[in-house]
């Protein structure tokens, strides 16, 4: 199914994509292939804005489940997504894509802080702004950093890249029947807990009538397929 006409998208990357086929950290390689695949969708014209998990360095609620503060595991899991923004910002350079990293928690001497219109200035240059440091708050995850950022730059679609190709009825890992959604909507997902994002970053997007793209960043060139319609993928969207 193809996607309406698009100006500005927000793609969302789980921190665990940057691992390539490693078991932790950052690939250097895969994270400079993720790096192409954002700039040809770049010089399609889109204005891209990015948010990147930091579940490959540190994820806080695993750490509030091994016994920390929930607060401060949170803490160290949005720092953790300013590491690999500054990652994904050197890969995109080194291939000439002008980027701004944008934190939710403020370190002057890294990367800029959240400002709305200076972001939008930077998407009107060309530049691709990369928001960090989820909402700069703990109990939210970068899924709802991501819609936040979404409703707030008024993107026409929430992207997600993941590990599988889209929504399921089940965890395909585990159910080899499971079935794979073409469309779906959020209040669907809601209803039936369908694990595409956290429910408060689904409700935000249905709220703001942004549709979820999910799909798989994997496959090499897939993002630029999704975007043309020809692509593997699950869109999220009202009824």
């Amino acid at each position: 199914m193809p996607l309406p006409p698009m100006k500005r998208v927000l793609l969302k990357l789980s921190g665990e994509v940057l691992m390539g086929n490693q078991q932790f950290g950052i690939d250097p390689a895969f994270v400079a292939q993720l790096a192409e695949e954002v700039k040809a969708a770049k010089d399609t014209g889109l204005e891209i804005c990015l948010v990147i998990g930091g579940g490959n360095i540190f994820r806080g609620m695993a750490g509030a489940a091994a016994g920390m503060d929930r607060a401060q595991a949170d803490y160290m899991g949005m720092l953790a997504t300013v590491m690999n923004a500054l990652a994904m910002q050197n890969a995109l350079e080194q291939i000439g894509v002008q980027t701004r990293v944008q934190s939710a928690i403020q370190m002057d001497a890294v990367c800029e802080p959240v400002i709305r219109r200076r972001a939008e200035r930077h998407l009107e240059k060309g530049r691709v702004v990369i928001f960090a440091a989820g909402v700069g708050a703990p109990y939210f995850t970068t899924d709802s950093g991501a819609a936040l950022r979404a409703a707030e730059m008024r993107c026409d679609a929430l992207l997600k890249g993941t590990s599988v190709d889209g929504v399921y009825d089940s965890d395909p890992k585990r159910n080899a029947s499971a079935n794979r959604f073409d469309t779906v909507t959020y209040d669907r997902v809601l209803a039936d807990n369908l694990q595409v994002m956290d429910a408060s970053a689904v409700a935000l997007c249905r709220d703001n009538a942004i549709p979820i793209v999910v799909f798989s960043i994997r496959e090499q060139g897939n993002l630029a397929r999704v975007l043309r319609g020809d692509g593997v993928q699950t869109i999220v969207q009202g009824s």
